[in-house]
């Protein structure tokens, strides 16, 4: 089977005509088509030929090579999309309709059978699998759901070739495909015949970086996702591709544009594929026609100058070796690149010689051509005699099929010039070669198209240059002076030269236009060379030629073997003429050298200078019965093993046991210690310092920091702390990590210039650009990033701002380079931002925001300027904004009202269709006051609304959105707040619906300018709810607390927030130490002061609290919460406290002879490290101090998703305090947690969320108050005096499809809520059809006698039940405050379609953390940033990573609301 890419060069095919044959001249018969032609395909092995008309979706058939055309009459006119050939069985091809009807053959297109689907095609993946040794299996992908994105679909699949309704196989799919999907995998089993791999959503997200595999051998009956990497799964899977004995996955995580490739060679055991020092980025890698032993992979180097290296990889596909640098590509992805035919070793690639040229300056590229003999290991230049050879290939294709080579032994031929450098394909001639690329000829003039046949007996080529009337052949393998000349009476255009696959046939097929009139006609010529010679090639006609010969002249082995073909000779006057018999090669054995063995099982290649060693991966097993004293010796493997396929024997014997000792089978037993390492920098502070954490899909081992100091300079650490080195050699004033990928770091200067790096700072990998003015001096943020395109940058600087210049302004230019390259935007903007976002904002990607002062005058009010086009069109939104903030999927505006005395909101969805916002009723905000942003992870915003502005007084009202972010309903009163607009609220991480406040409790007094008197409350349910703190039962010296006995209200644990955090990354929680919170606070009424709390944690969501030590702490969770450490804050001291059991012990290690002062503990923000670092300052300089606790742990802890309690873990539900089922938000969650006792590390980061057990019936506690509805003191909704209900009947307006409304009750279901039946409280009372549903209505809603019986007792009964229980179970804790919304939420749930963040995995989701910019950066530039532009950040990742998330308004500061808040990429 040939590899074509000619399936997607569009073939223009024509006419019809007849011209008769001469004995002298093959014969030729024209064809004339009525419209354009393509996807001309044949039957391997036959002389079927089929051709699709686009225009009209016509098929037509040739059982005669082309000589004769019949339409296909099964299948109607303007029905089918393409034509789809099985590789695998000659007879058979799927005809894709646009709609639900497609048609299969079994008989090489002579009949067609319609078959039905469920689904029109997919969009993103082939609409059909074929599976390689059963034609009859089939799986079918369609019914792609793309109204969110990404797009998922359903695959079908069918057992009987289509004869039966295609059978649903899973939804939620990207994409499945068979096991056996390519002829040579698993080849010698039968095990994986139905075995099916499926990329799909993820448990409870469609995000992209969510997406997992999953693997059925009963057609999803059940399923498993298989353990891919460190004993885990994998999430993130975005590709999947079978390559001869492999199955290739690429998996990319969030934070990252690097991929992961992950090979089996038999679906059970995966690896991950090493590269070495290169990293594959998305989009930039290219999977290339693969040996039966290798696979060959093209990655890219450089995007904008579309370059690559070459990899060739071990047997089975764990380790990739480079081959050659430098490797010319397209923007397609597709690499000049070809393995000669049929010949093993041989391969072509075109190079780019002036690289350093190309990917710093944009220059042309100049392309060498190189060959290689030796499967890759060498390469040199193609020969012209002395003269360098250089040929277009896969990137410039002309034709369809290979680009060089066929079948045909040793006969290649291309289009190119001699010299330096390749030339444009209009300045090229043909070359031919008749031993396999080592000597070219020049062959014919000008550029033509080629084609070979019988076995490369006959060579036919073609003017390809403009039109021609001459067809050109030779028989004399196609050297110069042996071309002869078909005339046509006509001229044509060609478009394509094809012949049979196998290159056998004498028969060829040119595809053509020729003008006629004023019109152009599309033909098919038929070329026939049966005709030509009488006689049939006998033995004296054949040599026996052997493909690769050394400098001597010796052949070459590859794989244990030398490589002989019986071919034509060229002189000989006959024809092979033996159709559809490929040519078979001989093979003759050679002795073993050191190029025939690669590294054996648990050993990895390592290179001592050129000479590679195979070391230990690890610890190694010992055979049974072995090494029963440490100090014996085994038989066991020597680290090399016999490729597996090759074929040599004798030689070198490298694979031979060796005795090693039996200490290598142990692992290294953990040290049992704390290691620490400390060091001293110049300066009074770190100014500021961030993570660049590396994904678990991203290579390497590194723990990256970049910090910066108050002397300018930029420091960087790969191994956390432990090392430090200058980042670069010049003043620093401001870091930014690029928001969305953890990678890529900005080092800003006070010029234009910028360092960069998009590798982590690793060695080598830090640049420079210019930009396009210095960083502005305004305080704005400098610089802004794209979510999706990394190299998308917004960069704000200022212009005329020299000493004595009244015209300081700020200007915003745009780069889509990394750069190298900059168009201006406006000038006196204030802030700009990229609008495109992943999840639920599916705008243009070139979409912008842009706040700019009216006039281009500083004291003229702010407007908001959208664009699509950088600004080359533009549009202003608002005329007097105060701020925008971007938050998931909304937009928020804040601007100020026509009479200016007070402020409003507008929020949307898409970017240009904005909603005024409606405030519950009665709750106004005038120009006083302002909002605070809080969070929108659970598809509607927390707005916090300042109730009483005055300095130190500060408090307010959280109000929750509908799902469009414009309809809004009271959460909870008296919200503390402070003057910088930080507000005393943060939402646990990992876990749903965990939401803590400080309430200021005597609200009356603060208006009268009495001092605030806080509370903590918590909410279990995503605010529906809201409690006070149980406290511990005694304090850590197990004494009892003062207030003991006492009510809640009087005695409770108080917890300082935001408003009072020197530093707003010491969070409560972490993302993956689920359950886990800790906090400095006091038991009693009210909170107290800082100084004077103690140090509390909970290990069940904040249900039980315990008092861990007295005095107040800082903490950081690490390994996913194996250990918690702790720093005493506010002095000076020497060790630190840790905890391996969730806290419940204490140990204490001492990092320093001498006491310093700590100001902060610091570890990777996914917590998912055992180092730590520790800020602070020593006498007069500034000191980090790296904590490492790998050495407490011997292993890994063992995890099986199919049994999760078998290993080191326990499934843990959390639940509401005040339900006595474990049902929250309508289901019950059990999450994964270390088993107590376990002393293992969790290692690599797991999904926490194993599965949701159940859905539960709903409660009360699953509904809030609807919109103009308030709570009352008994628990109820009561619609509030003077206000009209909304009209029921609008949900049937908004939803066409929607059968039925209800009349409003009062209730709306909390978004997040799974429930089933129960108390659903949103219909209980009358529903009605919608108009033109009434039919379908009736049928629903059709009573029986029986039917009626029930309606009638049973609701009485239940009343009575009702009653009882209530009374039984009265616990008198009425007012608790009631969260509302106000949409109607479709049928699916919102927990499946628009889940909680933390639920989906993600590090960054839940806690809004903030840091403000603007004016009130000055205020805090001390301590976390520098004087160049603000930033704001929501949790402990995107602070870590200089994310946006925390948004305030305040017309009075007028720079308040929010920055960037997205936490999806």
């Amino acid at each position: 089977m040939r590899f074509l890419r000619g399936m997607l060069l569009p073939a223009l095919f024509l006419a019809i005509g007849c011209t008769s044959a001469k004995k002298e001249k093959p014969g030729v018969v024209v064809t004339q088509f009525d419209n354009q032609v393509s996807n001309l395909f044949y039957f391997d092995d036959s002389e079927v030929v089929l051709l699709t008309e686009p225009a009209h979706g016509k098929i037509s058939r040739s059982e005669d090579a082309g000589k004769s055309w019949e339409q296909v009459e099964d299948i109607p006119l303007n029905q089918v999309l393409a034509v789809l050939k099985n590789p695998f069985d000659n007879n058979v091809a799927v005809a894709v309709g646009a709609e639900l009807a497609h048609w299969i053959t079994h008989d090489k297109g002579k009949t067609w059978t319609e078959f039905k689907t469920d689904g029109t095609i997919a969009r993103g993946s082939s609409p059909i699998g074929f599976h390689a040794t059963d034609s009859k299996k089939l799986i079918y992908s369609g019914g792609d759901d793309c109204l969110e994105y990404p797009c998922l679909g359903k695959s079908w699949y069918t057992e009987d070739g289509f004869a039966t309704k295609p059978k649903l196989l899973r939804e939620d799919r990207k994409m499945c495909m068979w096991a056996k999907s390519t002829e040579r995998f698993q080849a010698d089993s039968d095990k994986v015949d139905n075995r099916i791999l499926c990329i799909v959503k993820g448990k409870y997200s469609r995000l992209a970086q969510d997406f997992r595999m999953v693997i059925s051998d009963n057609f999803f009956e059940d399923e498993d996702e298989p353990v891919m990497a460190a004993g885990r799964t994998v999430s993130g899977l975005a590709n999947m591709a079978a390559v001869k004995n492999y199955i290739v996955a690429a998996a990319k995580a969030q934070g990252t544009d690097e991929l992961a490739l992950y090979v089996t060679d038999d679906s059970y055991t995966w690896h991950r594929a090493e590269f070495g020092d290169h990293k594959i980025e998305e989009d930039a890698y290219t999977i290339l026609e693969s040996t039966n032993y290798s696979i060959q992979v093209d990655v890219m180097t450089s995007k904008f100058a579309s370059m690559g290296v070459l990899f060739t990889s071990n047997s089975n596909g764990t380790y990739f070796t480079k081959n050659i640098e430098h490797t010319n590509r397209d923007r397609e992805g597709y690499v000049d690149f070809e393995k000669i035919s049929n010949i093993q070793g041989i391969v072509l690639v075109n190079v780019v010689d002036n690289w350093k040229e190309v990917e710093t300056a944009w220059t042309a590229k100049k392309i060498k051509s190189q060959i290689s003999f030796d499967d890759g290991r060498t390469f040199e230049s193609l020969k012209v005699g002395k003269k360098d050879l250089h040929l277009h290939s896969v990137t410039d294709l002309s034709n369809s099929g290979r680009v060089f080579s066929s079948p045909a032994p040793g006969l290649v031929m291309g289009v190119g010039n001699t010299g330096k450098y390749l030339k444009d394909y209009q300045e090229g001639d043909l070359y031919v070669s008749d031993d396999a690329g080592l000597t070219w000829k020049l062959a014919l003039q000008e550029a033509h198209k080629y084609e070979f046949g019988d076995q490369g007996s006959v060579l036919v080529a073609v003017y390809d240059e403009g039109e021609t009337d001459e067809i050109r052949y030779s028989l004399k393998h196609g050297q110069p002076d042996t071309w002869e000349t078909v005339k046509l009476d006509f001229k044509i255009r060609v478009q394509e030269l094809t012949t049979i696959p196998d290159s056998t046939s004498l028969q060829f097929i040119l595809v053509a236009a020729r003008r006629s009139g004023g019109s152009v006609e599309h033909i098919v010529i038929s070329l026939d060379f049966s005709e030509l010679h009488e006689g049939k090639c006998k033995r004296g006609d054949f040599e026996d030629w052997n493909a690769r010969l050394d400098d001597d002249g010796k052949p070459i082995c590859i794989m244990g073997q030398e490589q002989l073909f019986r071919r034509r000779l060229p002189n000989a006057d006959c024809f092979v003429d033996e159709e559809f018999k490929d040519p078979m090669p001989q093979f003759k054995t050679c002795e073993c050298t050191d190029k025939d063995y690669e590294c054996d099982f648990n050993f990895v290649p390592e290179w001592d200078g050129g000479e590679k060693k195979c070391v230990p991966a690890g610890a190694l097993s010992a055979p049974e019965g072995a090494c029963k004293n440490p100090e014996d010796k085994y038989q066991g493997s020597s680290g090399w093993r016999l490729i597996p396929g090759n074929m040599c024997k004798g030689g070198v014997q490298k694979d031979k046991p060796v005795d090693r000792p039996c200490s290598d089978t142990i692992s290294p037993p953990a040290s049992g210690k704390i290691t620490q390492e400390i060091t001293t920098f110049r300066g009074k502070e770190f100014r500021e310092h961030y993570y660049l954490e590396r994904t678990e899909n991203s290579r390497g081992t590194d723990e990256t920091v970049v910090m910066l100091t108050s002397e300018r300079e930029a420091y960087i650490t790969h191994d956390h702390g432990k090392n430090w080195e200058k980042a670069i050699n010049d003043d620093v004033v401001a870091i930014y990590p690029h928001s969305y990928f953890n990678d890529v770091v900005y080092f800003i200067t006070p010029s234009k210039k910028v360092y960069y790096s998009t590798d982590r700072g690793l060695e080598g990998s830090i640049h420079s650009f210019d930009a396009p003015t210095a960083p502005n001096t305004q305080m704005l943020q400098i610089m802004s990033f794209h979510p999706k395109q990394k190299s998308w940058l917004i960069w704000i600087g200022a212009e005329d701002c020299r000493p004595g210049s009244d015209g300081c302004h700020s200007t915003a230019s745009v780069s889509t380079k990394n750069g190298k390259g900059w168009e201006p935007m406006l000038g006196f903007v204030k802030k700009c931002q990229f609008i495109w976002r992943e999840e639920g904002r599916q705008v243009d990607e070139k979409l912008v925001f842009c706040e700019q002062y009216a006039n281009e005058e500083p004291a003229q009010p702010l407007q908001l300027i959208s664009s699509e086009d950088w600004f080359e069109h533009k549009e202003t939104r608002f005329s007097d904004v105060v701020e925008f903030a971007t938050m998931f999927e909304f937009i928020i505006v804040a601007s100020k009202t026509e009479d200016q005395k007070s402020l409003k909101v507008d929020a949307s969805l898409d970017g240009k269709t904005f909603a005024d916002a409606k405030f519950p009723p009665k709750f106004n905000v005038d120009h006083q006051q302002a909002y605070t942003v809080l969070d929108s992870s659970t598809h509607s915003i927390f707005l916090h609304v300042t109730v009483n502005p005055l300095r130190d007084q500060e408090y307010g009202t959280i109000i929750k959105s509908n799902s469009n972010g414009t309809s809004y309903v009271l959460s909870i009163n008296e919200v503390n707040r402070n003057t910088a607009g930080y507000v005393d609220f943060e939402k646990m991480q990992g876990m749903e619906g965990v939401i803590m406040v400080n309430v200021v409790a005597n609200r009356e007094a603060v208006d009268g300018g009495a001092k605030k008197q806080k509370k903590t409350m918590i909410s279990h349910n995503d605010g529906a709810d809201w409690a006070l703190l149980t406290p511990p039962e005694q304090d850590v010296d197990n004494k009892k607390y003062a207030c003991a006995g006492e009510k809640l209200e009087k005695c409770s644990l108080h917890l300082h927030g935001y408003t009072e955090r020197s530093d707003p990354r010491e969070t409560f929680s972490s993302p993956t130490a689920v359950g886990l919170m800790m906090g400095v606070g006091n038991i009693g009424e009210h909170l107290g002061l800082y100084e004077e709390g103690d140090t509390f944690l909970t290990n069940d969501g904040g249900i039980t609290w315990n008092e861990v030590k007295k005095g107040t702490y800082v903490w950081e969770y690490g390994d996913q919460g194996s250990v918690i450490v702790i720093v005493r804050k506010g002095e000076d001291t020497d060790h630190v406290f840790y905890s391996r059991d969730n806290g419940k012990n204490w140990d204490l290690h001492k990092f320093s002879d001498s006491a310093m002062r700590i100001d902060a503990i610091t570890t990777l923000p996914s917590d998912t490290s055992l180092n730590f670092l520790l800020w602070g300052s020593d006498g007069k300089k500034i000191v980090t101090v790296n904590l490492d606790f790998s050495g407490l742990f011997d292993e890994q802890c063992d995890l099986d998703e199919n049994d999760p309690e078998s290993g080191d873990y326990e499934l843990w539900s959390p639940q509401h305090p005040m339900q006595e089922s474990n049902c929250l938000f309508g289901h019950v969650a059990q999450y994964h947690r270390k088993k107590e006792g376990a002393t293992c590390f969790n290692g690599r980061k797991i999904d926490h969320l194993h599965n949701i057990a159940r859905n539960c019936s709903c409660t009360r506690r699953d509904f809030e108050c609807d919109y103009n509805f308030e709570r009352q003191i008994d628990g109820t909704c009561k619609r509030i005096e003077g206000l009209e209900l909304p009209d029921p009947m609008q949900a049937c307006r908004d939803d066409p499809n929607l059968g039925e409304y209800w009349d409003i009750t009062g209730y709306r279901k909390i978004p997040i809520s799974t429930c089933e039946g129960g108390q659903e409280m949103e219909h209980t009372r009358q529903s009605h059809p919608c108009p033109g549903h009434e039919k379908e209505y009736d049928e629903k809603h059709g009573i029986s006698g029986f039917g009626l019986f029930m309606a009638i007792v049973i609701p009485i009964t239940a009343a009575a039940g009702v009653g009882y229980y209530v009374w039984r179970n009265w616990d008198g804790k009425f007012g608790r405050i009631r969260l509302g919304d106000t949409t109607r939420f479709d049928s699916d749930s919102p927990w499946i379609s628009w889940p909680v963040a933390a639920i989906s995995g993600l590090v960054a989701v839940v806690a809004a953390i903030p840091l403000l910019i603007g004016s009130l950066w000055r205020s805090i530039s001390s301590r976390i940033g520098g004087g160049y532009g603000g930033r704001t950040y929501t949790s402990r990742s995107s602070f870590a990573r200089g994310r946006g998330d925390y948004a305030v308004v305040d017309p009075d500061e007028g720079e308040l609301l929010g920055e960037d808040s997205d936490e999806e990429v």
